[in-house]
């Protein structure tokens, strides 16, 4: 008999969500964001965390995160869909 096996990526990937910012934490460096009805965290780099306070309450985000086992997803980049804010482009670096 022959057994079959699935193995999962070995790496981190990129998952893409499109969600109302619910909070952000500055302190911590975490955006709550929700997705097919779960409600969750994301944490954010360095480089994004000083731009945390130009998130518009309430609005519309499209932020690509990087998924890892056993911790929070990782912000990559993000797009703010409707609000009104300073940083609408995070690329990762900086805003525009």
């Amino acid at each position: 008999m022959i057994g079959l096996g699935w193995a999962g990526p070995a790496g981190a990937e990129e998952k893409s969500y499109y969600s109302p910012i619910i909070y952000v934490d500055k302190e911590k460096g975490f955006i709550v964001i929700s997705s097919s009805g779960a409600v969750f965290g994301v944490e954010v780099t360095p480089e994004a965390r000083q731009h945390l306070d130009k998130l518009p309450p309430s609005g519309l985000i499209d932020i690509v995160v990087e998924t890892r086992p056993d911790k929070a997803p990782l912000v990559k980049r993000w797009k703010i869909a409707s609000g009104e804010s300073s940083c609408k482009i995070f690329d990762g670096k900086t805003c525009k």
